[in-house]
């Protein structure tokens, strides 16, 4: 299955009348450890695609590192599931970082705020951009188009980082968290600026997802689902523009409103 996002099971299908055996499409679950310095660090549940840009950003939304400069070495072992990163700073399990975790695809596993590295981590949004309505419609329905993996098996959350004019590059991944860190770790990668960009995301705004999106530093975040309580007060205090329920002609402007342009 390496290298593959999706697989296939014989099933049996109810269509209400009769049962009916067919092959169904189905996203793959793949646990990848990261051992830091020769030490296990974390191990994440995810979508075996992008590897590299997961294991990158992931390490800079904890704060390991800064810039891809910042990493001596990285082998991927896709076979056995190993991510061995050596750091050009050789990094200590500090208590003011994590020791060894577990980071569950599922929904409610997620970090919470007040780690001291998030602290460290989280910026402060500062960005003129404006958006449109119109544009956070179209940005929208070009995320969800562009997702063949999702067409296939409905079970991978889409994200997309974007300017006011179109996707610069998309994600997917069964994690929520594993797709915006793909993205950060494509910018960081490839040294893209973030300034004037945009995040477009298929699943609701949770706190965490919040807080990945000002680690990667973008100012306005865009869903077609709902947020959370905790993820509004972050989305406040951290100056990011969080609209959701973007489906049809309509949609919710939660928190600084001033960059939707005619509001």
């Amino acid at each position: 299955m390496i290298g593959q996002v999706t697989t296939s099971r014989n099933i049996v299908r109810y269509d209400g009348q009769n049962f009916i055996k067919q092959e169904d499409e189905m996203a793959i679950e793949y646990p990848l450890t990261i051992m830091l310095d020769g030490t296990e660090f974390a191990t994440m549940v995810c979508t075996p695609s992008e590897l590299e840009e997961l294991v990158v950003g992931f390490l800079a939304s904890e704060g390991i590192i800064r810039v891809y400069e910042d990493i001596q070495s990285m082998h991927i072992d896709e076979q056995k599931g190993f991510a061995y990163v050596d750091l050009v700073n050789k990094h200590s399990m500090q208590k003011d970082f994590h020791s060894k975790r577990f980071i569950g695809s599922c929904c409610g596993k997620g970090r919470q705020f007040y780690f001291y590295n998030d602290v460290k981590t989280a910026k402060t949004i500062m960005t003129k951009l404006t958006i449109t309505p119109k544009e956070c419609q179209e940005l929208m329905k070009q995320m969800q188009e562009s997702s063949s993996h999702f067409q296939q098996t409905g079970g991978v959350h889409n994200a997309a980082l974007c300017t006011t004019e179109g996707i610069v590059i998309a994600r997917t991944d069964i994690g929520r968290h594993n797709a915006l860190d793909k993205i950060f770790g494509y910018c960081i990668i490839n040294r893209i600026s973030l300034k004037d960009k945009i995040i477009v995301f298929s699943g609701r705004i949770s706190s965490e997802v919040l807080l990945k999106a000002a680690k990667i530093g973008t100012g306005i975040i865009l869903s077609k689902s709902a947020p959370t309580n905790l993820a509004l007060d972050m989305a406040d205090e951290l100056g990011i523009t969080a609209v959701g329920f973007i489906r049809g002609n309509g949609f919710n402007v939660y928190t600084h409103p001033q960059r939707i342009a005619g509001i």
